[in-house]
């Protein structure tokens, strides 16, 4: 089997060889570059299955980089930064990253979140029916079963649940949730959307108040694990 391949785009050596080291003992391949323009070069020759990117680079904002990145590359892109501004990291999902970390980060949650990012990459967004540890979903009969029993949701609350579903494991923001859902008009009702994620954990979580499934991210939005 051929290992997955991971494009490093970051301008400190330091980094670089951190992250190379770390993958490669997790059975990746690593590709490196220090600037964006190296970056986009490797990302169209080499098509790999990851992307990690920096958004202080040297020739160009990480975030001018991810929007190009965007216009052709529909893989997972993690990004690894120190900047931890709620508006940053916001801009950046809403740009198209699949997930954010903020430097120092853990080895073992970037792992995770990296093996998160290449199971969506992979997975057949089309199944018909998708299983969580208790949890069951059938998109086409839109039903929900939980421990094999039945649970009546709402045409809004399954319908946020398959968005959820449909991109496990990737922060999704406020803005993107409430214009998916209820449509550009919406996208400042953050409250309307707290309800609804409310009610939903109630009925899929086992305890809503310790949620396993619909995690908050506080002040961005929520992701679905």
């Amino acid at each position: 089997m051929n290992k997955a391949e991971i494009l490093v785009i970051d301008d400190e050596a330091q980094i670089r060889k951190l992250l190379e080291i770390t993958l490669e003992s997790n059975d990746f391949k690593v590709i490196q570059a220090e600037t964006g323009k190296q970056g986009i070069l490797l990302a169209a020759n080499h098509s790999p299955d990851l992307i990690l990117l920096d958004l202080g680079l040297p020739d160009k904002s990480g975030h001018e980089i991810l929007k190009e990145l965007r216009t052709w590359y529909t893989k997972s892109i993690i990004i690894l930064s120190v900047i931890d501004q709620e508006e940053d990291i916001v801009k950046a999902l809403d740009n198209g990253a699949t997930d954010y970390l903020t430097k120092p980060f853990r080895n073992a949650e970037l792992m995770a979140r990296i093996r998160a990012a290449i199971r969506r990459n992979t997975s057949e967004n089309n199944a018909v029916i998708s299983q969580f540890n208790d949890l069951e979903i059938d998109v086409v009969a839109r039903t929900v079963k939980k421990n094999n029993e039945f649970l009546k949701l709402t045409s809004t609350e399954f319908n946020l649940l398959a968005l959820f579903i449909k991109n496990e494991g990737r922060v999704l923001t406020h803005q993107y949730i409430l214009k998916e859902i209820w449509g550009v008009g919406s996208q400042t009702e953050t409250q309307y959307l707290r309800v609804f994620v409310g009610t939903l954990r109630k009925k899929i979580e086992e305890n809503p108040n310790h949620p396993i499934h619909i995690i908050t991210e506080s002040g961005v939005g929520y992701r679905f694990q």
